[in-house]
Parts: structure tokens; sequence; C-alpha cells
């Protein structure tokens, strides 16, 4: 199988052929182009997706009988910040043929080291945030 996130140095040293002779095979005979990961948040799961439109189109609907309802929404979120090595974009390009879909990469891998985030945020932005002790937990 061939390992799409191979460099041309490393074909060139692993089948022998020049790396000229590799690049040109690679995108003029396989119509392929180098091309990096598209980063999004999470991969979603199908009901996951189902979810998220159900919930949306519920959203939708309220507004056309309230015009007022998302000025009265706040809305809150926790997350774990971690320490991390990110991996570069040269790092993370892989080769693909015109007719692949592009890449995705979901996260970083992630450190030790991390803290909990807790955002607030309303129609106007962000009410408040903040950074949770070490060992505290949210209820």
């Amino acid at each position: 199988m061939f390992d799409r996130r191979r460099t041309i140095d490393e074909l060139e040293a692993l089948i022998g052929v020049s790396w000229s002779s590799c690049q040109r095979i690679l995108t003029e005979e396989l119509h392929m182009k180098r091309v990096a990961a598209k980063f999004v948040p999470r991969l979603l799961s199908e009901d996951q997706r189902a979810t998220r439109l159900d919930v949306s189109r519920e959203m939708k609907d309220q507004l056309k009988t309230d015009p007022d309802f998302l000025s009265k929404i706040i809305t809150g979120d926790e997350s774990w910040c971690y320490g991390y090595d990110p991996e570069t974009k040269q790092q993370s390009s892989q080769w693909k043929s015109a007719s692949s879909p592009r890449p995705k990469k979901a996260r970083q891998v992630k450190s030790n080291v991390k803290t909990m985030l807790i955002c607030l945020f309303d129609i106007k932005g962000l009410v408040h945030f903040e950074f949770l002790p070490q060992g505290q937990t949210v209820n």
C-alpha cells in the first residue's frame, strides 16, 4: 500500500528512482498533487450530524416566531486545553489524486499538561471565561 504522506525524497530512497522521475510519475502520470490536511474541530458521526441539523432547524423555526430569540440565549462550553507539539503543515501534507477527497486531521497528540477552560457566550460575544484550578470539576 502506498503511504500518501511519504515525500519525494523518501520515495526516491525507497524505490531507487531519481527525484525528478518520482515527481513526474506522481504529478503527470498519476495526476496527484501535494496538499495539507484540512483542519476540522471534530470528525462527527452520522448521528451527531443529524442531531445538529435537527437542533438547527428547531432554532430557525423558533426565530421565525420570536425575532428576539437569539438575544435571550446564553450558551456555554467547557474544553480541556492541552499542551502539545503541533505538527507542521509540511509534516501533515500528503499526495492525493484529483478524484480523492482532501485529507482531514482532527487533533494533535495531547500531552499530560492540561487545564479546563469554561466559556459563556451570548449574542454579542464572550460573557465570561475561566480556567479551572487543577483537579476541580464542573457540575
